[in-house]
């Protein structure tokens, strides 16, 4: 057990963590997260964080921190992702929470801020039933006189309710705003108008103005928050008070809290108006009655304000906010009046949808010297709103309401923008940029960042502008030419691909793969993207059913030129790394499969290549994740073709991968050992482990590389592949109790329980029963123990399923005299209180209902057990009953996914495991010599009661009864099996 820290060591230990020596910091840290199971560790840190010298100032805050991460990992005891060790006594919760508000209102604002999350990450697990109190102590804040403290208590508060947004309602969540509404909707209110009165006051003091200015921001947060389900009725009764508090800042001016010089930050002033105009888009979404008098005043203010803010990246959030709040209005027919007239349409499109659409100096800044950022709020499929993104929304709204005024009214500026171009290429191409964002804004009526565009307006013609006016800048072979409207036209091809003939798709590859020579970031992402968009679509042949428009075949022509241009990119290594250059490579080689065995070790160098560089300095994650994609796409499509080039793979892959396991990059080990499975699952049956694995194996057991959570995934995943190719290996050379010994340590958290399980049906399935019966009791033990203290939906769904697995192997008899060898009479005990139960609510599909089917069918078959016990017969009427509820559910779906059945358009990072989809796998059925288990069912009671005439059906009739559904579905599947019941 680790020693507690004292008040001084913990400190010395907190400044070495600010240490720049590498090794220091280590150190320290591990010391630190040694502490943080002992009890009182995070009292002590709050009383560092409390204490007042002055010199501790860099101290106290990384205390701060630490005490938020403790909180974070800590606080929440049923975590299913565990504590790590960190128990913190009730005792210090109630002390915690006793002080850590006021704590907050006392410390510098850095320290604040992190008391602040850690009071918000409490009241995610305790609030409110937990933490009566907490409320009342926030609302006492707002009377004091500091507007900092205030401003701090409302940004705790805010981030306490945010949880009451973007969620579906159920009863407890009402029952927690209920307990908010009550005890803070007049409060809350009253602060807003006396914050009001004192900005009035102080209209002279900058420094007044800005926390209170950040404090009417957060309260209207707040209010969002506490209006997202529905409308509260006390906001209905005061919405005259709120609205007008609202109007007034919609109109409010202050050059004190305004830098006309400021181009990039927004000032206080347009993060109020901001928030304000976002609930009033809350209230316009829902069309809440009492809203509906104020919209005329509130759609004028918001139209006065949307055309005095400014082009500079500053106004872009409150640009964007205003426009999708006339967006929701314009969409709704409820609201037709207030737009109808041809003037009003006119001076939305020409004043509001037309400036938003132009090219700023900044985004042509933006497009040379930050293309990722560029990228980011421009291109199709990104969450990021841009001015041009809403703008283009605004007109899809209008159309929904006034599609023929609306498109005649665009087709004209189109038409004028067009012939401005025409008279100057060369230095009016913006207004040609502007026309063709316009076209795609009154085009598109339904569209998705997945399959593009699904629905146009059919008063647009999009083939003929397309032939008219993207296909020239497409052919156009100098490269620097207008970079800029370069993009957007590959961006018009990626959005409408849906609407593209398959031919039509084909001849432009030639034109999209010259563009990855283009030296402008933007320009050959924006092919690359194109390319493997245009390779994921997909064209409904039948309602339901999609099938992919471009197959392999297709794209042979091309290979060459498209890798050549694609690596092109890779290998420089004057530009950053380009996800979507990698994302193409990927998709590119996941379409072309047979096509790239010729040329698969060059590509396969080329990957290598880019991992050495990355490995050094891992810092773009999508790239990383698509790299290995790449190398998993490859061995996939070869070595499923012809398991006798694996050894060729492990020749080209064992290298760079020891390397990347030597130099321990941690973001890029998951995948490695991810790839390294795939690899060994691949290999020529009967061959073994090989040399390299034989060698990797101790390593890969080595307990140490288990506490890295990020890599338990994939290390088991490597060692079930170990299992089911080398189990001799693994016994002869000693090493099962090392392997029992992962299992068990896996099995012992939540956070990894679900690795220990495939760890352990691996086991069962590949190691011969005679090495592993001398811990077969052990094993059972340790499932039990956890089960014991451990009990959730999860776990015991985990259990069961192995029960079956292990019956269907080992027979039933091996199960009970098992359990029987730990407590007489358990098995039968955990089969009607746990087993059966579970069945009841929890159906599985696919490979796990098989395998339950299989088990629970030698269960009811073996009969020595069950009628040898006073409550058998009716265990075994349950136990049918639950074998039959499994093989007649509609959602069973016994076997497993094809491995190609339907490959996603979006693969990619993830933070917590990011799993490498093309280095999946089906699970393996370990019943593969059953093909139906229906029929093993229907044919296996079929025999049994034949050697039993007369004595089973009754039992059949009392497991049925209940459910007439269950009787006829069991009358199917014998009259199915052509037949009957003795």
């Amino acid at each position: 057990m680790s020693q507690a820290l004292s008040a001084d060591q913990l400190k010395i230990v907190l400044s070495q963590t600010l240490s720049p020596n590498a090794g220091i910091r280590r150190e320290a840290e591990k010391h630190l997260n040694a502490a943080q199971g002992t009890s009182g560790h995070p009292l002590e840190i709050l009383r560092i964080i409390a204490s007042s010298d002055a010199a501790d100032a860099a101290v106290r805050q990384a205390a701060a921190i630490h005490f938020k991460n403790v909180v974070k990992k800590g606080w929440d005891a049923d975590a299913e992702d565990g504590t790590d060790g960190i128990i913190i006594s009730q005792e210090d919760r109630n002390l915690i929470k006793s002080h850590l508000v006021e704590l907050m209102c006392t410390v510098p604002p850095q320290i604040q801020a992190q008391c602040s999350e850690a009071i918000s990450l409490i009241a995610v697990v305790d609030f409110p039933l937990k933490w009566d109190n907490l409320l009342s102590e926030l609302v006492q804040k707002f009377n004091s006189p500091d507007p900092n403290i205030v401003a701090g208590v409302l940004v705790t508060a805010n981030s306490i309710f945010k949880r009451f947004r973007y969620v579906p309602r159920n009863d407890d969540l009402y029952r927690d705003i209920l307990y908010v509404l009550e005890r803070l909707q007049a409060p809350l209110l009253t602060l807003f108008k006396t914050i009001g009165v004192a900005t009035d006051a102080y209209r002279e003091d900058v420094q007044q103005l800005r926390p209170r200015f950040s404090a009417l921001r957060t309260i209207c947060r707040i209010f969002f928050s506490l209006n997202w389900q529905e409308l509260p009725e006390y906001f209905e009764d005061h919405m005259d008070e709120w609205m007008t508090e609202f109007a007034k800042y919609l109109v409010y001016e202050n050059p004190l809290l305004t830098d006309h010089d400021e181009e990039t930050e927004s000032s206080p002033i347009d993060d109020l108006q901001t928030a304000i105009i976002d609930n009033l888009n809350l209230y316009a979404n829902k069309d809440e009655e009492p809203f509906i008098p104020f919209l005329g005043k509130f759609t004028s203010l918001v139209w006065n304000l949307l055309l005095k803010v400014s082009s500079h990246p500053k106004h872009d959030t409150l640009a964007t906010t205003s426009i999708k709040f006339l967006s929701s209005l314009v969409s709704k027919k409820m609201h037709k009046e207030l737009f109808k007239d041809e003037s009003t349409l006119r001076q939305i499109i020409s004043k509001i949808v037309i400036p938003n659409l132009m090219v700023r100096e900044v985004d042509e800044e933006k497009f040379e010297d930050d293309p990722q950022e560029f990228i980011l709020g421009d291109m199709e499929g990104n969450d990021t709103d841009s001015r041009r993104k809403c703008s283009q929304a605004l007109l899809k709204a209008m159309c929904r309401q006034f599609e023929v005024e609306t498109t005649i009214i665009c087709k004209e500026h189109i038409t004028s923008m067009l012939n401005e171009f025409r008279t100057d290429p060369s230095n009016k191409w913006v207004a040609k940029d502007v026309a063709v964002h316009l076209m795609m804004g009154v085009s598109i009526q339904l569209e998705s960042s997945t399959h593009g565009v699904s629905s146009v307006n059919e008063k647009v013609n999009i083939m003929e502008f397309f032939a008219s006016n993207i296909l020239t800048e497409l052919q156009e072979t100098n490269q620097s030419i207008r970079p800029m409207l370069k993009a957007t036209s590959i961006k018009f091809v990626s959005t409408f691909r849906a609407q593209f003939p398959k031919e039509h798709l084909l001849a432009l590859m030639p034109l999209l793969i010259s563009h990855l020579s283009s030296t402008s970031i933007v320009v050959h992402t924006y092919a690359a993207s194109a390319i493997e968009k245009i390779f994921s679509t997909k064209t409904e042949i039948s309602a339901g059913v999609r099938q992919p428009k471009i197959v392999g075949g297709d794209i042979q022509p091309f290979l060459e030129s498209l890798f050549t241009g694609l690596f092109s990119i890779i290998d420089n290594t004057n530009v950053n790394e380009n996800e979507y250059v990698m994302k193409c490579v990927m998709r590119s080689l996941q379409l072309a499969k047979d096509d790239i065995v010729q040329i698969t070790q060059i590509v396969l160098e080329k990957l290598t290549s880019a991992l050495a560089r990355v490995a050094k300095n891992p810092r773009n994650p999508q790239y990383n994740h698509y790299l290995f994609e790449s190398i998993a796409v490859l061995v996939r499509s070869v070595c499923s073709k012809n398991s006798d080039y694996t050894n060729a793979f492990e020749g080209l892959l064992f290298p760079p991968f020891q390397t990347v396991l030597q130099m321990d990059v941690v973001e890029f080990t998951p995948y490695v050992y991810q790839v390294l499975a795939q690899l060994l699952e691949f290999r020529v049956e009967g061959t073994g482990l090989g040399e390299a694995y034989t060698m990797l194996l101790p390593p890969i057991i080595t307990p140490t590389l288990w506490e890295r959570k990020g890599n338990i995934p994939a290390l088991t995943r490597l060692l079930q592949a170990y299992l089911q190719k080398g189990s001799a290996t693994i016994v002869s050379q000693g090493h099962l109790i090392g392997v029992l010994g992962i299992f068990q340590k896996l099995i012992a958290s939540k956070s990894s329980e679900i690795s220990g399980f495939d760890l352990l049906k691996a086991i069962v399935q590949y190691v011969p029963i005679e090495s592993l019966q001398g811990h077969l009791k052990d094993l059972f033990q340790i499932l039990l123990m956890r089960l014991q203290h451990g009990k959730t939906t999860r776990f015991v769904r985990l259990i069961t399923d192995f029960f079956a697995l292990y019956i269907g192997k080992f027979e039933f008899q091996n199960f009970i005299d098992q359990l029987n060898s730990v407590q007489p009479g358990l098995g039968v005990m955990l089969l009607m209180q746990v087993w059966i139960p579970r069945l009841q609510t929890d159906v599985p599909i696919r490979i796990d209902a098989k395998i339950q089917v299989v088990g629970l069918t030698k269960v009811l078959c073996d009969t020595r057990v069950l009628m040898s016990d006073p409550n058998g017969q009716q265990i075994w009427s349950k136990a049918l009953e639950a074998v039959v509820k499994v093989v007649t559910s509609p959602n069973t779906k016994f076997g497993a996914l094809d491995e190609d059945s339907d490959i996603p358009a979006e693969i990619g990072y993830d933070a917590t495991f990011s799993r490498l989809y093309f280095a999946t796998r089906p699970p393996l059925d370990p019943f593969s010599e059953i093909c139906d288990p229906t029929m093993f069912l229907a044919k296996s009671l079929h025999t049994l009661c034949s050697s039993n005439p007369g004595k089973f059906p009754s039992l059949i009739q009392q497991g049925l009864q209940s459910d007439p559904k269950l009787s006829a579905g069991f009358e199917n599947i014998f009259q199915r099996a052509g037949l009957n019941i003795m």
